[in-house]
């Protein structure tokens, strides 16, 4: 999916069957309606995973538009390729990295990247490459996760990590939290050339039926999948007592339900 978040195989499917219904979906929903797709636009969606974003923005754009889904992870372009909604709707997918994007300049008029920009290795060199495959007036939306104590089933899961295997065990799920700063994030946007940038906070809840179920998910369908062992190891039990201690106020009759926070940037072309 990311520069430095990689799938392989089968957990590119887990990853598509349960986190992009309980998570990424709703984020898609979100970050396509902020950006204002109209009908006939050319967007890319940067680091598109499995492509929910891009089949949101192709639902927008409609038969006289163009979407192309990027990425780095042929696991998850393989899972992006099989599924309804790419092929019907003429989505193109690409497997590239973020910070050569193999396109023209000006060539797009809406760059979009969903949780993604926080795992670049050079993220100012990702935003000048949105920025140049932009046409003047052209625009970005793009999202990161918010601050790792505003997440707390993130932050739990990372705290369990660190008791169990050491200390920076968690790295992998803290990396997801690295661009929570607002300012930064204007920043980099602003460097890279963008103009009217901003930055919002937005809060989704969250639903997995259990804290052993979002543990579970967690060891199967990201990459902690090699640094954990399987999900039903003695280790996973460990893991899943200590998150479910942790989340259990936001353990209901009805499951696990937490919120989650991301920023979102919208910018523009000059």
């Amino acid at each position: 999916m990311h520069e430095e978040w990689q799938l392989q195989g089968g957990a590119a499917e887990l990853y598509q069957r349960y986190l992009v219904p309980a998570v990424t979906a709703g984020w898609a929903a979100d970050l396509t309606g902020r950006a204002g797709l109209r009908p006939g636009e050319r967007v890319l969606d940067v680091a598109c995973g499995t492509g929910v974003v891009a089949r949101a923005a192709a639902g927008h754009v409609g038969p006289g538009g163009r979407v192309a889904g990027l990425d780095l992870n042929p696991a998850m372009l393989a899972v992006a390729r099989s599924l309804p909604g790419g092929q019907e709707h003429g989505i193109c997918w690409l497997r590239a990295s973020a910070l050569a994007l193999p396109l023209q300049d000006a060539g797009l008029d809406v760059v979009l990247c969903q949780l993604g920009l926080q795992f670049f290795p050079d993220r100012p060199a990702a935003l000048a490459e949105m920025h140049r495959v932009l046409v003047p007036g052209g625009r970005i939306s793009l999202s990161v996760f918010g601050a790792i104590e505003h997440n707390p089933a993130t932050l739990a899961l990372a705290e369990a990590l660190d008791r169990h295997l050491g200390p920076g065990a968690s790295q992998t799920k803290r990396a997801e939290h690295e661009l929570a700063d607002p300012a930064l994030l204007r920043r980099l946007a602003s460097e890279a050339g963008f103009r009217g940038v901003s930055v919002a906070t937005a809060t989704r809840l969250i639903r997995f039926s259990s804290p052993a179920d979002y543990v579970r998910i967690q060891l199967s369908a990201t990459p902690l999948a090699s640094q954990a062992g399987e999900p039903g190891s003695p280790l996973a039990a460990a893991l899943a007592g200590d998150v479910a201690a942790a989340l259990e106020p936001y353990c209901t009759a009805g499951g696990l339900a937490f919120p989650q926070e991301a920023l979102i940037l919208m910018a523009h072309t000059d």
